[in-house]
Parts: C-alpha cells; structure tokens; sequence
C-alpha cells in the first residue's frame, strides 16, 4: 500500500470532523528524558516546526541541570514527573511496575514527592504536576494519596473511566510496537488507531486523544510517522494540538 493510501483515513476521517464544524483536540506526550540528546533535539525539532506543544515526561532521580538548560528557551515544552527512578520492583513473571505493591506505600510516595519537588524547583512555569507513572502503571490505593503530594492529576493509557479519584489526561495513541521489534508500528495500524479515536469522540466522547512517544528509542519508522502526522494535522482546521496544562484546566 502507497503511503498516500495508508493516511486516506485520516485525511477522510478529519475532513469529516471539519465538515461537520468539529475540533478535535490532540496532544502529545513523550516519556523517559532524562539528559539532553540528538534524539530529543530532533523531536523538540520536529514539535517546533509544527507548533505541536509536548509534555515531556522526564525520570526525577537521574535528571538534573543539564535538561533544565537544555529546555529553558522551549516555549512549547512542559514537563511532567515520570515516577522517580523507572525502576522495575514487579516479581519476574509480573508486568513492569515501579508504583506497585511490592514495597511498603510510605516509601513510594516518598519518592514520588521528592521527584515532584525535584522538577518544580528546576522546571517552575513549565512543571505540570501531572503524575506519569512508568509502564503507565500504578496501583490504585496510592492514587487517592497523590493530592496530599502535590499531585493534581495523573496521565496514563487508554480511554478514561469516570468517577476517578483524581483528574485523568490519558494517551491512546502509543507509536511504538513493544512486543515485536521495539521499533515504530506499522503507520497503517498508527492511522487505523488513530481514527478510531477520533470516530469515538465524534460519537460523543469529549476526551482528548494522547499521543504517546518515547524519543529514545525511535527508529526510522517512528520518526517518518511523527512528521507525517505533523503534516497531515497542524494547521488542519478541524485539528487542535493542546498542552497538557490547557486540557486539565478546562
């Protein structure tokens, strides 16, 4: 299948939107900074040319000055706690979990809130206090203790369920295909996936859609889909790329 053919959908798909005098609201959300890289120049890159703001999620424990410095003159970059070291404390035939069970809630949330403080001083008009727990996971009797924290909500994946006790801005759209050759997905399955979103919320669910992205383990495939999506949506009149701290607000 030609490229053209692959993004059809989506073309049709927003036409429709746009049709119909609808705006869809995406954003983006990028996991896993930590320091400055080519990796992280070329994605602030690629968000600059196309005014797509990006919420980066960034490690507290490893991080430090460099990344401050590195994205002090970004004007369409916030950042967000991302647990506080990624560090896997699940039993080997467990998923991935930092923000679990396996050890005592007073330790984990003591971490958590030194991570917060952490990014806060460094980060200050850009910090969202936006909890990203790592492998978007997080055991459920931690989160109602979040707010005491300074957390004033939590993004993970998948569709929100309401009733939550906290604010939820979740990701839908993640580009990278974990459980095969770790490189960027198909861009068919990206654009199917994508539109689904987009039909859900046309029928009514007023959620926005996340993008969700890890720079430093893009491949060709991932990079090639970020700045067609970029193309194929900014400036797209029934589109609106929206920062974190918009979203939560409204």
């Amino acid at each position: 299948m030609t490229d053209d053919r692959i993004w059809s959908p989506l073309r049709q798909e927003l036409d429709r939107w746009q049709a119909a005098n609808r705006v869809a609201r995406l954003w983006l959300r990028d996991d896993d900074a930590t320091e400055p890289t080519e990796a992280l120049d070329r994605l602030l890159a690629l968000a600059g040319r196309a005014a797509i703001p990006v919420t980066l999620a960034v490690i507290p424990a490893p991080t430090g000055a460099a990344l401050a410095e590195r994205l002090a003159d970004e004007s369409h970059v916030l950042v967000a706690p991302h647990g506080w070291s990624h560090t896997n404390h699940a039993g080997p035939d467990e998923k991935k979990q930092e923000l679990g069970n396996h050890r005592p809630a007073a330790a984990v949330l003591g971490e958590l809130g030194e991570g917060l403080d952490k990014l806060r001083r460094r980060y200050e008009d850009k910090f969202v206090s936006m909890l990203v727990p790592p492998w978007n996971r997080i055991s459920r009797p931690l989160i109602p203790q979040l707010p005491a924290l300074g957390f004033e909500s939590l993004s993970v994946y998948g569709r929100v369920k309401p009733g939550g006790p906290m604010p939820l801005l979740n990701t839908h759209v993640d580009i990278m295909n974990w459980h095969g050759a770790r490189g960027g997905l198909p861009h068919a399955d990206l654009v199917a996936a994508l539109v689904a979103e987009l039909r859900d919320r046309f029928d009514g669910n007023a959620e926005p859609i996340g993008i969700l992205t890890h720079h430093l383990v893009h491949d060709g495939i991932a990079w090639d889909f970020l700045e067609r999506l970029a193309h194929e949506t900014a400036g797209h009149p029934a589109v609106q790329w929206k920062t974190s701290r918009e979203l939560l607000a409204a």
